[in-house]
């Protein structure tokens, strides 16, 4: 039987009146210590009744309370749900605050954790993303250093010599989009809004990246293929926005299929222009999507390795499209390609 305290108090009220009632029913009939013995029964019993009753309510709580840490300790939370609504109780208002607190801080110990983790894996990807430049670079420049025969023709050296700039430039690049990243998670850069024309800037991309297009013999388009003569106006940083444009478009040329088509959707709206960057490779699977947007988050290693990148792209891209008040959003089914696509506000109606 479930008891309450408000059960408990009732019946105990009920039991006290009962024995009260008959002692004073048949007290009149009693001598002096059957009284005496009667009254030290009653007050035996009341007593015996109310420790026992309340020492069988409080462990059966604490219990409760135990039984409750271990859900939380095996992640178990649907198992809690029921136990923590209203009752008047103050023993179980405290259970429920216990438990309540112990879910809070089990959870606060599980986000702790997996920021650990990402932490660790962040510093183990920037230290092999330095190492990979730094020492190509280091390589190159000693091996120029240790000739001390000049067995090294004047080609060689300066082939070196321009191998180890590029590793150096790669390693240059590579701080910078660090030192952006770091920036726009703190809030620092502030974004210069001003109007433009987005489709002058997505044809400024395009002649950009025409020749690593056709080196993949990729064909870069602009949907629809006619926009209006004046241009689409937007409210945006031009120069962060173009960034984010370079790397969206650079992705899809680089993971898109050899000769195959990449398409810039530009699709006007009320107060918005939605501009969409989709490719037809071999698309990203469903557990990659929510990923690709953290920094050196890789799907074909291997790969992108060979393509080059910081593996900061998307990340830095992200950050400054929220900070334009807007979203990146992943649409994409294996073997069909991907589309990335964000929103602009247009200018206010004068």
């Amino acid at each position: 039987m479930n008891l309450s305290s408000r059960n408990i108090a009732i019946l105990l009220a009920i039991l006290v009146a009962g024995v009260l009632t008959t002692f004073a029913y048949i007290l009149p009939s009693l001598s002096f210590q059957e009284a005496f013995l009667a009254t030290g029964v009653t007050v035996a019993a009341c007593f015996l009744l109310l420790y026992l009753s309340f020492e069988a309510l409080i462990f059966r709580e604490i219990n409760g309370i135990y039984a409750g840490l271990e859900h939380i300790k095996r992640k178990e939370f649907k198992k809690l749900s029921n136990k923590f609504l209203f009752r008047p109780e103050p023993i179980k208002r405290v259970r429920d605050e216990i438990l309540q607190m112990a879910e809070r801080r089990q959870q606060e110990l599980d986000e702790l954790m997996r920021l650990q983790a990402l932490r660790r894996e962040f510093l183990a990807d920037v230290s092999h993303e330095l190492k990979t430049p730094l020492f190509a670079a280091q390589g190159f420049v000693h091996t120029i250093l240790d000739d001390e025969d000049d067995d090294i023709d004047v080609a060689t050296r300066r082939k070196f010599l321009s191998k180890a700039a590029a590793s150096l430039d790669t390693l240059d690049a590579l701080v910078q989009d660090l030192v952006t990243i770091a920036q726009l998670e703190k809030g620092v850069v502030r974004m210069r809004r001003q109007r433009f024309d987005v489709v002058a800037l997505v044809q400024e991309i395009f002649e950009l990246l025409e020749q690593q297009a056709e080196h993949r013999g990729t064909t870069l388009a602009l949907f629809p293929p006619t926009l209006p003569t004046d241009g689409l106006i937007v409210i945006a940083d031009r120069n962060r926005i173009r960034q984010v444009l370079i790397n969206l478009i650079d992705n899809a040329i680089k993971y898109g299929r050899d000769n195959g088509r990449v398409v810039v959707s530009l699709v006007e709206g009320s107060r918005q222009i939605r501009i969409a960057v989709r490719d037809d490779g071999a698309g990203i699977a469903p557990e990659h999507q929510n990923r690709i947007f953290e920094r050196f988050y890789r799907i074909d290693k291997s790969r992108s390795r060979d393509s080059g990148g910081s593996g900061l792209g998307l990340a830095i891209s992200k950050h400054i499209v929220e900070a334009h008040k807007s979203t990146i959003k992943v649409k994409s089914t294996l073997g069909e390609g991907t589309t990335l696509e964000f929103k602009l506000s247009k200018p206010k109606a004068v």
